[in-house]
């Protein structure tokens, strides 16, 4: 019975893996500002302006500096120890009761454990690993916890830095020198600022993170963030179609809108990367991509009267993917696989093996003329890798922190009704390895030209043993898109642009069910 509760507390909680914090549309929503942590981490941080500026404490509103053209240095001041670990993340939860009934189990069969705010909700980690930790200690650890139902299958281990001490930041500035425990935050006339010599609209933030180092912050008008955003997310050149660029500029804000708060713990609500949306200032705007925002102003992805989780990818390999297919959460129902708008709405138009061998030019960006409207304009849209039998022992004994040895196998388990890749198999020398959904592109990077390791474009892929002359094995993969495939396409909006489809049809297309409202 108690292995039971176990099991069911754990489930509760990996339910809600993606839930994300959503806003409920009303008519009198204003804009807002954003925050964006453009310097996650750091020890320094460096901010100023090309015009006037002010440099004041944001919880006093004492003036610190003020200045013209120039920057003024931050260091990071701080006492106490900081520890660096493995821990093994189990899951994250917005329900305080089933974090801390977790908490008490873990803590019960005298397990470490430590909880971390974020996204309006707590990661749950189990276990405190040091970073030298060799990788069969760590299995065996994680094994252990899932068999106790305190962790599932899609457990993971990640390196958690804990700084329990107090964090202060020194400034320096014409020979001056302050110090202080609060924010400071520093203003333009020019409305444009500079952090560590990037430039951004609205104002550069110095603060601290959840690991007390310094981050530095730009806090700005949603509208305005987009302007920075649209032109990373979907280059105008080559990809300047203007009802696509409207695409990504209603899910790019309703992303936004959705997000607020994610990070909060850190400081800010988003990262300019990948892992939330890229963002690149002041400097990346674009016309095109600016028109596209203001055309559409205010206007938001909605599903019964919230906000969507618009998240979105590069390419979709021909279709796009079921939400719990990718991510370990409960099925949304507008983020439901589709095929490519032009081949219609059967899954019989899932790809093959076949389809993919026989693909002209893979990696070539107009590689299907006749194909369908993804095709045109991602060179990512058919790939294929190839693994020398070193090359795989490399990439496998890395990700799994263990020499593999030789590898014998690699077997698709199981597959989404996308054709994505869920189960992975790799039987090698010293042992059979296991990984699940978008978790197996980083078990399976690829080389690169440059000779370093890249994550896997997508696990939409069939991958086959490749015999050499000396009798030893490789593996090939041949795959389509580029990211988790869920959600908007933006190759794919961009071929459907061309075609005469605009930006409510391209988005009710690959988010199913949506409504398009307008904020203010």
């Amino acid at each position: 019975m108690k292995a039971l509760l176990k099991s069911m507390i754990f489930l509760s909680i990996v339910s809600a893996l993606l839930t994300i914090s959503l806003l409920t549309v009303s008519a009198d929503q204003q804009e807002t500002n954003i925050r964006i942590g453009v310097v996650p981490t750091s020890e320094s941080i460096n901010v100023g302006s090309e015009g006037d500026f002010t440099v004041y404490n944001k919880e006093t509103g004492e003036v610190l500096f003020t200045g013209t053209n120039s920057s003024v240095e931050a260091t990071l001041v701080s006492t106490g120890e900081v520890q660096t670990n493995y821990r093994l993340q189990t899951a994250w939860t917005t329900s305080e009761t089933a974090k801390n009934e977790w908490v008490e189990l873990a803590e019960s069969e005298g397990y470490a454990t430590y909880t971390e705010e974020y996204n309006g909700g707590w990661r749950l980690y189990i276990g405190e690993f040091s970073v030298d930790a060799p990788w069969g200690e760590r299995d065996a650890f994680r094994t252990e916890v899932i068999e106790k139902g305190l962790a599932g299958s899609d457990s993971f281990w990640k390196i958690v830095t804990i700084n329990e001490g107090t964090s202060a930041i020194q400034l320096d500035y014409n020979g001056e020198t302050v110090t202080t425990e609060d924010h400071v935050v520093l203003e333009s006339d020019q409305g444009i600022v500079s952090i560590d010599g990037e430039r951004y609209r609205g104002v550069a933030e110095i603060g601290f993170n959840s690991s007390n180092t310094l981050a530095g912050i730009n806090e700005l008008p949603i509208e305005e963030y987009l302007k920075g955003v649209v032109p990373h997310e979907l280059p105008p050149v080559p990809y300047g179609e203007m009802e696509a660029q409207k695409s990504q500029a209603v899910a790019a804000r309703t992303y936004s809108f959705a997000n607020l708060g994610k990070r909060s713990s850190d400081g800010y609500d988003l990262l300019p990367t990948t892992s939330d949306q890229v963002y690149g200032g002041y400097d990346a705007e674009h016309p095109i991509s600016s028109q596209a925002v203001d055309e559409t102003k205010g206007v938001v992805a909605t599903h019964d009267g919230e906000l969507i989780t618009a998240v979105y990818h590069s390419t979709s390999g021909g279709h796009t993917a079921n939400n719990e297919d990718v991510w370990n959460s409960d099925p949304v129902p507008y983020l439901r696989g589709v095929p490519d708008s032009q081949r219609g709405k059967a899954f019989e138009h899932v790809p093959t093996l076949e389809v993919f061998k026989n693909s002209a030019n893979p990696t070539s960006l107009r590689a299907s003329k006749n194909g369908d409207f993804e095709s045109d304009w991602s060179r990512y849209h058919r790939w294929n890798f190839e693994w020398s039998p070193e090359e795989i022992s490399q990439v496998l004994s890395g990700y799994y922190d263990t020499d593999v040895g030789e590898v014998y196998e690699i077997n698709v388990l199981e597959r989404s009704s996308s054709g994505r890749v869920y189960e992975i198999e790799y039987v090698t020398e010293n042992g059979t390895f296991y990984e699940y959904k978008d978790r197996i592109r980083w078990s399976l990077p690829y080389i690169n030209a440059d000779g370093n390791e890249s994550v896997l474009l997508s696990t939409l892929f069939f991958i086959e043993p490749v015999e050499y002359d000396d009798g030893s094995v490789g593996f090939k993969a041949y795959g389509g898109g580029w990211g988790h495939g869920v959600g908007l396409a933006q190759t794919g909006a961009v071929g459907m642009a061309e075609k005469g489809k605009n930006y409510e049809e391209i988005l009710k297309h690959y988010y199913q069910g949506i409504d398009l409202e307008t904020l203010y």
